[in-house]
């Protein structure tokens, strides 16, 4: 768990002027900061990404605030923090119920958003990452990392933009399947893109065939960079 500034906050808020107010003032004080527009593209992001707060407005369309809140409770352990423009205790209660670290009325003040934001991560213990291996083998080739470096023996093969993404990414979940739309929104998350579709999902499988003449050693059959039916793609490294 970071705290303070370089810690990683999700922003849910189907209000786009809000979202991106947010974004800006919370980007501005040091954070880093992914925007998610509803229930269903948080689900989507907390399903590969890790965030250290959840920022989540509760008025919003279909599965509101509240109910995301219950639902996320018995797998996840971030603090979220509810926004709403109803203040009455009896919402209050409700939100703090669902399991919900705090609850902010609108219309707020930022910097009292910012001083509920930091009061939150000095109260969450921190809690200690297993450290990554340094090095992943994919038979005579080899994955540093700590450098984000790719080696076939001695040689250091060169790695596009978004061919480096996808090995942080496979590498920070070796042998666990990732969906192509968790592929997307992690690589579009740093472009600011959050959206999926069929032509994104066809450029990842573009991407994915070009990084296995990278991995493999037959990318025809691939042993490391496996395709898992209805699942996506998954690094299985020696």
């Amino acid at each position: 768990m970071t705290q303070g500034p370089d810690a990683h906050l999700l922003i849910v808020d189907d209000d786009e002027r809000i979202r991106t107010l947010l974004q800006k003032f919370l980007i501005k004080n040091g954070f880093l900061v992914s925007a998610a527009r509803d229930a269903g593209h948080a689900r989507r992001l907390l399903g590969g990404l890790e965030f250290d707060l959840i920022v989540m407005d509760v008025m919003m369309p279909g599965e509101d605030g509240i109910s995301l809140t219950r639902a996320l409770r018995p797998r996840l352990s971030t603090p979220i923090l509810l926004l709403t423009a109803r203040g009455e205790t009896a919402d209050r209660i409700a939100g703090l119920e669902a399991g919900a670290d705090d609850y902010l009325a609108k219309p707020f003040e930022p910097k009292e958003l910012l001083l509920r934001i930091n009061a939150i991560l000095r109260r969450t213990p921190v809690k200690v990452q297993p450290k990554l291996p340094r090095t992943l083998n994919f038979g005579t080739v080899r994955y540093d990392a700590d450098r984000g470096e790719l080696w076939r023996s001695d040689e250091l093969v060169r790695l596009t933009a978004t061919e480096a993404a996808l090995m942080r990414i496979f590498a920070a979940r070796p042998g666990e399947p990732i969906t192509r739309t968790q592929l997307v929104e992690d690589i579009g998350r740093a472009s600011g893109r959050g959206e999926s579709g069929q032509a994104q999902d066809r450029a990842v499988d573009v991407q994915i065939t070009r990084l296995r003449r990278k991995v493999e050693t037959d990318p025809k059959q691939p042993r490391y960079l496996q395709t898992v039916r209805g699942s996506g793609y998954m690094l299985v490294p020696d």
